[in-house]
């Protein structure tokens, strides 16, 4: 028989890949998988891989979320911005980590189980957006942070204007199926590349200034 697997399972995943921020490994291990994937999915919540979604979309393997949330070096007094919020998972690992989240998705319907599930784990400093994450939420910049969960090859301008001078953007950079994940950092002269955080594969970023949604 299968050993069932726990939370644990995703914590010692993102060790193995480098991550050590103690804090983020404890939203990890305490924030619920299972709560944010849909139900027939929950099996597989604790498995270090992707789960569908609906609208042929998917969640972010585990792992690679906790190094691109490390990226950010997020301390817990910043607004953060995230592109594309899907069940909500990640958006929960932010919240725990930092002061308010606004996370921006295009699709009705996960907008709704984002909230949902998010409410349902108590989380009140995040807020889910329908709208087109392209643009970010200029009525809420400046953010400390942005970090972006779907591939383009640059990075959008709306979301480097909308980056406070010293703060960091991540962002999978590409045309979506073999990408580099970039951290970036906001100079005064506009946006200066840090390092490559890994390779990953993502889905298209759709939107005004990422990929045409017709």
């Amino acid at each position: 028989m299968a050993r069932k697997r726990t939370p644990e399972d995703l914590v010692r995943a993102a060790h193995a890949v480098g991550v050590t921020d103690d804090r983020l490994l404890e939203a990890v291990r305490s924030i619920p998988r299972a709560e944010f994937v849909p139900a027939d999915e929950v099996a597989s919540a604790y498995r270090d891989t992707p789960v569908p979604l609906p609208h042929g979309q998917v969640t972010t393997q585990p792992s690679l979320i906790a190094m691109m949330v490390s990226a950010l070096g997020l301390t817990g007094d910043e607004q953060v911005l995230e592109v594309g919020t899907g069940y909500g998972w990640q958006t929960a690992l932010l919240a725990r980590l930092a002061a308010y989240v606004v996370s921006v998705e295009r699709r009705p319907d996960l907008v709704d189980e984002a909230r949902l599930r998010l409410a349902g784990q108590g989380v009140g400093n995040a807020e889910v957006v329908l709208g087109d994450g392209t643009l970010g939420m200029p009525t809420r910049a400046p953010y400390d942070a942005v970090i972006v969960c779907a591939a383009f090859p640059r990075v959008p301008e709306p979301l480097v204007d909308q980056l406070r001078t010293g703060g960091r953007l991540v962002q999978p950079i590409g045309q979506g199926g073999q990408e580099r994940v970039e951290l970036y950092e906001r100079r005064a002269r506009g946006l200066v590349h840090l390092r490559t955080v890994t390779a990953a594969r993502f889905v298209r970023l759709y939107g005004v200034h990422g990929y045409d949604q017709r």
